[in-house]
C-alpha cells in the first residue's frame, strides 16, 4: 500500500507540474497590445456583465455625472489646485491633440486635417453643465471616441475642472473677482 501511495503521489506531482509550465511561460500584455489569445486579436477586455469593480464605489454623481437622470451643473468634487494640476496633465495627454492647449479646437491633429471639435469657449459649451463634459469623456460625442475606459472617474473630473479653468481664463470679468481682488486689479 505504501508503494502505491508513493507512486500515486509521484504521478500527481509530475502531472501537476507539467500543467503548471504554462503559468511560467505565458505572454505578458500591456494595454492595447495585439494578442493571439483572443479571437478578436486584442488584449484589452471588457469586464463581464454584472461585475463589480474592486474597491470602494464612488458616489453616483461622481461616477456618472448625473442626478435623477439629468447632467449635474457643478463639479461634485472639491476643486483644488492639485485637482486642476492633475486636470492639466490629463487634458494635455488625452484632449489637447484635438482640442488644442487652450481649448479652441485647434490641436495638432486638426492642423493636419482632422475635423475640428467645437471650441470650449463657444457660449453653448461655457453654459453646458459639468456633467455634459463628463459624459462626453465617458461615451464620446460625434467623431470623438469614448475615453471612459482609459480615464478614471477622478481624472475625468480633473479634466472637467481644467476645462472650466480654461473657459474662465478666456472669459473672466473684473466684476467676477472678490471685492479685495477687484480693488487690487483696478488700482494697477
Amino acid at each position: 500500500m505504501r508503494a502505491f501511495s508513493t507512486a500515486l503521489l509521484l504521478a500527481w506531482l509530475l502531472g501537476g507540474s507539467a500543467g503548471c509550465d504554462n503559468m511560467w511561460h505565458q505572454e505578458h500584455y500591456r494595454p492595447y497590445d495585439p494578442s493571439t489569445h483572443f479571437p478578436d486579436g486584442t488584449s484589452a477586455r471588457t469586464p463581464p456583465a454584472h461585475t463589480v469593480p474592486a474597491g470602494p464605489l464612488p458616489d453616483a454623481e461622481v461616477a456618472t455625472g448625473r442626478r435623477s437622470g439629468q447632467e449635474i451643473r457643478q463639479i461634485p468634487v472639491p476643486v483644488t489646485l492639485s485637482l486642476l494640476q492633475r486636470g492639466q496633465e490629463c487634458f494635455q495627454a488625452q484632449c489637447a491633440e484635438c482640442h488644442g492647449a487652450a481649448g479652441y479646437g485647434d490641436g495638432i491633429v486638426v492642423r493636419r486635417g482632422f475635423p475640428a471639435p467645437p471650441s470650449f469657449h463657444d457660449l453653448r459649451l461655457r453654459q453646458a453643465p459639468a456633467g455634459h463634459f463628463y459624459e462626453v469623456l465617458v461615451h464620446g460625442y460625434g467623431i470623438m471616441y469614448p475615453a471612459g475606459p482609459r480615464v478614471s472617474p477622478a481624472d475625468r473630473w480633473a479634466i472637467v475642472a481644467y476645462i472650466r479653468a480654461l473657459q474662465l481664463s478666456q472669459h473672466a470679468r473684473v466684476a467676477d473677482l472678490p471685492a479685495a481682488e477687484r480693488r487690487h486689479f483696478l488700482s494697477r
